[in-house]
């Protein structure tokens, strides 16, 4: 081969060598680029997932049988005293219930999309066991008669005094009647505590009082009135 043939071929190959250089590092550049641009699709994918999630949870419904106070108030047209109601009224079966709760027909069409009834069948059991006890009202029938019967001795209290009363009254009444008065007998002062004598200007004659020896009344704690009888 002739020199200037063997120049020919090696600018050729240097040629080349320098093509196949770029196009290797243009790959290895556009690889890296893929490479970044698959990470930044891989968050922003991310991203939208927890978007998602997060529209998720805001969308779900809200269990009335068991959402709190804060949740029910956050619900369109529903108040703090109106999720009190709610509250109050469970459980429910049914959103159409809430009307038994004081919820107005209108909140309530407000709320359907938003709200769920959960535990249906223990829902369902309580008014059946409530039913029951309508049913077989005797357990509260015996309690009943147990007032009255309780209240009965203190209505009969008074109607036992009385008799008492009376028979205080005829005891005075008898022992100032001067028919009972005997020899040797003196007239007791039961508000005084004392006794007096016949001839005595008090005998007989107080408000309070009655007849017995005069041993009988220094026995029961009376003494003689310092008035002696009239002479």
């Amino acid at each position: 081969m002739t020199k200037p043939h063997i120049s020919k071929v090696l600018l050729c190959l240097i040629a080349a060598l320098s093509v196949w250089s770029a196009v290797s590092v243009s790959a290895e550049q556009g690889s890296r680029k893929s490479k970044r641009a698959e990470r930044a699709e891989a968050a922003a994918a991310k991203r939208a997932d927890a978007k998602s999630d997060t529209k998720t949870d805001t969308k779900a419904k809200v269990d009335l049988n068991t959402a709190g106070e804060k949740e029910l108030d956050a619900l369109p047209g529903v108040g703090p005293a109106t999720a009190k109601k709610i509250i109050a009224g469970r459980p429910y079966t049914s959103v159409e219930e809430l009307s038994k709760a004081g919820v107005s027909a209108r909140t309530i069409k407000k709320i359907v999309p938003l709200v769920s009834v959960s535990g249906g069948a223990t829902a369902r059991t309580m008014p059946a066991a409530g039913s029951a006890r309508q049913a077989n009202p005797t357990a509260g029938s015996h309690a009943a008669p147990a007032v009255p019967a309780r209240s009965m001795p203190e209505k009969a209290t008074p109607a036992n005094s009385a008799p008492a009363n009376s028979t205080r009254e005829k005891a005075g009444t008898r022992a100032a009647s001067p028919d009972e008065a005997g020899p040797g007998m003196v007239w007791v002062n039961t508000s005084t505590k004392v006794y007096h004598r016949q001839g005595d200007r008090w005998y007989g004659k107080t408000k309070e009082g009655k007849y017995m020896t005069e041993e009988e009344a220094i026995q029961a704690g009376y003494r003689a009135s310092k008035n002696g009888p009239k002479e």
